[in-house]
């Protein structure tokens, strides 16, 4: 009796899991199927009937329908900055964490309490003195514009600080006796180490700067630097009239994140793992 109340909750189990996880994805299966819906069955059905690669054709200027807006360049704009400013990041952070967690100087402890201190933020607040920074430097509508405010996060650091004081110090001091220096400790036996969190951490920096849509819009001001996020917001204007065109963008922009955390999803793993400990 006991062994089948045990298997019949198992079942259930698996039926709820199984749902919770199609309520999850429905809404990228919906972004797909109206992708490649017929333009009278978009927003029409729950599931259409009729599919055509016309909203992709649209989408690639392949269409003698309506002059398209740029999604290809609008989509290499948004691979450059989102890899340049993500690397900067990633770079910045494992630096300065690992100077924060094994290299002792003058005022340690008051960078890392500053740090910790401006985390609590909203980064918004910041949004007009960078934004007029920019404007200073005439890097407005330009990729370094895009990429200088945003290549430094203090959350990365933060994240890197942490799993670097977990690295015993005899590892460090080992190879200080054979005559590395701090930075080729950093890059060929620290980092090695750290493969698993710096997978958390590029996922999750790479999704936030890949999505970023205020900053963006402040901006970019022509078609040459405008990312594909600020090209969808703006299809509920002149583009709203095509539907299907905006889910084959939405797909567009969302289909490398699917991708990479699924290529990442061991390492990724790993280090959720850590940082839940």
């Amino acid at each position: 009796m006991v062994g089948h109340n045990s298997k019949a909750g198992k079942i259930v189990r698996y039926i709820l899991t199984t749902l919770l996880m199609l309520v999850m994805i429905y809404p990228f299966i919906y972004l797909v199927l109206n992708s490649f819906a017929a333009w009278d069955q978009v927003d029409k059905k729950l599931i259409p009937t009729e599919f055509t690669t016309r909203s992709w054709d649209w989408l690639f200027g392949n269409s003698v329908v309506a002059a398209p807006a740029p999604w290809i360049h609008a989509f290499i704009n948004t691979i450059i900055v989102s890899t340049i400013a993500t690397g900067l990041m990633l770079l910045f952070g494992l630096m300065v964490g690992y100077a924060l967690a094994k290299v002792d100087f003058k005022g340690k402890k008051l960078v890392n309490n500053a740090i910790l201190f401006q985390m609590f933020f909203p980064a918004i607040i910041l949004l007009i003195p960078q934004f007029l920074m920019i404007t200073d430097f005439g890097l407005l509508d330009t990729y370094a514009g895009m990429i200088i405010p945003t290549m430094l996060s203090l959350w990365a650091v933060f994240m890197y600080t942490n799993f670097f004081k977990a690295i015993p110090d005899t590892l460090i001091e080992a190879a200080k006796l054979d005559g590395a220096s701090d930075m080729k400790i950093l890059f060929r036996v620290v980092l090695p180490m750290s493969k698993s969190i710096t997978t958390v951490i590029f996922l999750f920096l790479f999704t936030d700067r890949w999505t970023n849509l205020l900053w963006d819009m402040l901006v970019t001001k022509s078609d040459g630097t405008v990312t594909l996020n600020v090209l969808i917001s703006q299809m509920f204007g002149p583009y709203a009239t095509y539907p299907g065109p905006m889910y084959a963008a939405s797909v567009l922009l969302t289909l490398p994140l699917i991708i990479l955390f699924l290529f990442f999803s061991k390492k990724f793993q790993e280090g959720m793992q850590f940082t839940l400990k």
